[in-house]
């Protein structure tokens, strides 16, 4: 029986299924475990389950010794994890795409729908308590319909929200390292172009890319002042993909018309510029927030992490 420690909660049906054949030590606190907490915990484990808000570096693989065999990260992202520390060392990565992919899609689309329509700040109105009344040009926003939705990363998720612009009636273009499939191509209208290009003709650009040193600040000043004055840049990748303090200059000097975000540069902690500004949407990293995605995710998870402590290939292995 193998020791296999989870590093924040999980749904309690992947702790079930680890516990059925292994020593399962799962932490059960409230708030994210401390890194002194988690450097001990994870001393002697065979098996790591970890959550995107813990950073697995060399300082914990050494914390964790020899025997350790893998790590499971309970998301698709994995830049919390340093996978040529782990293949160095022997050790699995692993990650869990394909089951957040319409959930992540539904807060992408979600954002749109927020910021073009102006939805958070009429809710804002509402519970402020401040006099209002409808008329002709109150709290205009900007109709879906016959725009441009380009979309930065072309992966699962990228297609999963041209799939719903499709249904609104959007034109799709899309930048990627590689063609997709023809046919999906075909199917959603979707055009590959250049980066530059994207931000020049979108009337809203979605960011689905991974993150890495090749896309860190990917949008930044320069690609921002190479956008519409109306168009939005919707943000559910990864915080570090777009320069915050240029966004916050461009949104405040109205270079684009508004953005929306669920992922943040320094998360939790969000640019204080950002909070002061009425055309921006910021939610908390919700894209995978349904009870049965994270139920998925927790399982997939599990799921890699039995493999590998069986000596069989995982479903979902990085490296």
């Amino acid at each position: 029986m193998s020791r296999v420690v989870v590093t924040g909660r999980v749904p309690e049906a992947a702790i079930e299924k680890l516990r059925a054949e292994h020593e399962v030590d799962a932490w059960q606190g409230q708030e994210s475990i401390g890194r002194e907490e988690l450097l001990r915990r994870v001393a002697g484990a065979d098996a790591v389950v970890s959550l995107l808000t813990e950073r697995v570096d060399s300082e914990l693989l050494d914390a964790a010794g020899p025997q350790l065999r893998v790590v499971a990260n309970v998301a698709v992202g994995y830049d919390n994890i340093d996978v040529p520390a782990c293949t160095e060392r022997g050790i699995v990565a692993t990650n869990t795409p394909g089951v957040l992919t319409d959930a992540t899609a539904d807060i992408a689309f979600g954002l749109i729908l927020l910021a073009t329509r102006r939805l958070g700040e009429g809710e804002r109105l509402i519970r402020s308590g401040q006099p209002w009344k409808w008329g002709m040009s109150f709290l205009l926003g900007s109709s879906l319909q016959g725009k441009t939705l380009g979309i930065v990363g072309m992966g699962g998720i990228g297609r999963a929200t041209a799939l719903r612009a499709k249904a609104f009636g959007m034109d799709i273009v899309y930048q990627s390292r590689s063609e997709i499939d023809p046919r999906i191509a075909a199917e959603l209208g979707a055009r590959r172009v250049d980066l530059d290009e994207l931000l020049g003709i979108s009337d809203i650009v979605s960011l689905h890319c991974p993150y890495g040193p090749a896309t860190h600040h990917l949008i930044g000043a320069e690609q921002l002042a190479a956008m519409k004055d109306s168009a939005y840049l919707i943000n559910t990748a990864r915080g570090p993909i777009v320069d915050e303090a240029a966004l916050t200059s461009a949104l405040r000097g109205k270079q684009i018309a508004g953005a929306g975000l669920d992922v943040f540069e320094n998360e939790p902690r969000v640019h204080p510029g950002l909070l002061e500004l009425e055309n921006v949407v910021l939610v908390p990293h919700l894209g995978s927030a349904t009870v049965e995605t994270r139920t998925a995710m927790a399982m997939l998870a599990a799921d890699n992490t039995l493999a590998v402590l069986s000596d069989e290939r995982p479903p979902a292995p990085i490296n």
